[in-house]
């Protein structure tokens, strides 16, 4: 799974450039790429633009193109990402039934795993593991909060 890992970094890269929080993902089936996603936050004033997302909607336009049955296609998914999905990310993956999610670094503030056990709640259990190559992830995360997030609101200055 390293060589999807450095793919899904690829993305995250790619999102840190468009200046969008630098997670990356790709959906693995059989082996292969199948869907590839980074944020997309910003640049779309959409906060539910997250990588999973961007994959999961790849997947169900596929589907929908080729007359695949989606259900089955999640079901042999191993999710790739960089950060560990967040609770919403996470409930989604959960529903839609993927065989496997791999993640760099933990989400401490809004994880799926970490924060909350979306699994419990869902009652689905998912593989899951964690840390793979979580530095990296983590250096990219760093470096962009490092600065300003340009499309972080403007925060007001308080009148005396």
């Amino acid at each position: 799974m390293a060589a999807f890992m450095e793919e899904a970094l690829m993305e995250a890269r790619r999102a840190r450039d468009a200046g969008e929080v630098p997670v990356g993902c790709v959906f693995v089936h059989e082996d292969k790429v199948v869907a590839r996603g980074a944020n997309e936050v910003n640049v779309s004033r959409n906060a539910t633009r997250h990588a999973e997302f961007i994959c999961i909607d790849a997947i169900l336009a596929y589907c929908r193109e080729k007359n695949l049955p989606a259900r089955q296609m999640f079901s042999e998914i191993i999710v790739v990402v960089t950060v560990e999905p967040c609770i919403m990310c996470s409930a989604a993956l959960h529903t839609l039934g993927v065989q496997e999610i791999i993640f760099g670094c933990e989400n401490d503030r809004f994880g799926g795993k970490t924060v909350v056990n979306v699994g419990a709640v869902v009652g689905k259990k998912i593989k899951i593991t964690g840390g793979v190559r979580a530095d990296e992830a983590m250096a990219l995360l760093k470096e962009f909060y490092k600065g300003d997030n340009p499309a972080a609101p403007t925060v007001a200055k308080k009148k005396n």
